[in-house]
């Protein structure tokens, strides 16, 4: 984008692109593990292909500049990214939408407390006391989820640690390399592709019964083509949005997806929801807008006092 602005007409198709895509993306993908079965750390890698060849059109057409970086430092940042996709997609795999959707959200909380511990970073009181009503939230929506599952639950957990762990690293390697998130991604989504063709014969099949080279039906092998597109239209369009709106209509954004993402599993998949989970939902919902209200105040404030000195 190399600094320009969005015509506004543009840019109101990016964020209706990405506010599907990202929809889709968890509806499709939850179809093809209930109904084809295919398997997930091949999706993951697939997807990761797509990315890495989508990235190099962009480039080829001046969408971003790409940015040689050291190959020794991008591996520990490719592996979290292997593990994030990879468990958030076990955790879609294993348990309803809503459950999977209201374990993401853990990931501000974990993020704080790693941000805390270990690397010193202080949070206002009123940021820390978000985090009860969206844990709590989590909690009361697991509780009562009848799919309940103790691998769905594990998944879940495990793709919300990695998840933090990876945001944290990318944003100190975007600031470490001075790089934007796509020319970051162009590194990882290849070498992330790598990792996943050395470890997956160790985990799934690739040849015979359920395999990469198993005769997949026509509408299985569309969806998983389709999968991929989508996964690196969100990749895309979230780069855009950032480097072209407000971290408010980002953030709003994301809460329309929040809301559009649990009503539609409940509705497409049939998802059992009791009274509890609605209040589990209410409360998780309820504790993350008040977070993006305190987290952007706060930002405001600190730019008024950079543009004041």
């Amino acid at each position: 984008m190399h600094g320009k602005q969005l015509h506004p007409a543009v840019l109101s198709f990016c964020l209706l692109a990405n506010l599907l895509s990202s929809i889709c993306i968890v509806f499709v993908n939850k179809w093809i593990y209930a109904y084809h079965k295919f398997p997930n750390m091949t999706l993951t890698c697939l997807h990761f292909v797509i990315t890495a060849f989508g990235l190099q059109v962009c480039s080829y057409f001046n969408i971003f500049a790409p940015k040689t970086l050291p190959i020794k430092s991008m591996i520990p940042l490719s592996l979290s990214f292997c593990g994030f996709v990879v468990l958030t997609n076990l955790s879609l795999q294993y348990n309803t939408i809503g459950t999977y959707q209201l374990m993401k959200a853990m990931t501000t909380p974990c993020i704080v407390i790693i941000h805390t511990l270990f690397y010193g970073k202080a949070y206002s009181a009123k940021i820390k006391s978000t985090l009860i009503p969206i844990t709590l939230g989590v909690f009361l929506n697991s509780y009562y989820d009848v799919k309940f599952n103790i691998f769905g639950t594990f998944f879940a957990g495990a793709g919300v640690l990695v998840t933090s762990l990876y945001q944290i690293w990318v944003g100190t390697k975007q600031h470490d390399f001075g790089v934007n998130s796509m020319q970051l991604l162009n590194y990882q989504a290849p070498l992330s592709a790598a990792f996943l063709l050395f470890t997956i014969p160790f985990f799934e099949p690739v040849i015979g019964s359920g395999g990469l080279f198993w005769p997949w039906s026509i509408e299985a092998i569309g969806l998983v083509t389709l999968s991929g597109l989508i996964a690196f239209l969100v990749n895309l369009t979230i780069f855009w949005i950032i480097g072209n709106t407000s971290p408010v209509t980002y953030n709003m954004v994301g809460h329309m997806k929040f809301c559009i993402t649990l009503i539609g599993g409940y509705l497409i998949f049939n998802d059992a929801m009791k009274l509890h989970q609605l209040l589990g939902v209410s409360l998780t919902f309820l504790g993350i807008i008040v977070y993006t209200y305190f987290k952007l105040e706060e930002q405001k404030s600190e730019k008024r006092i950079i543009n004041k000195v």
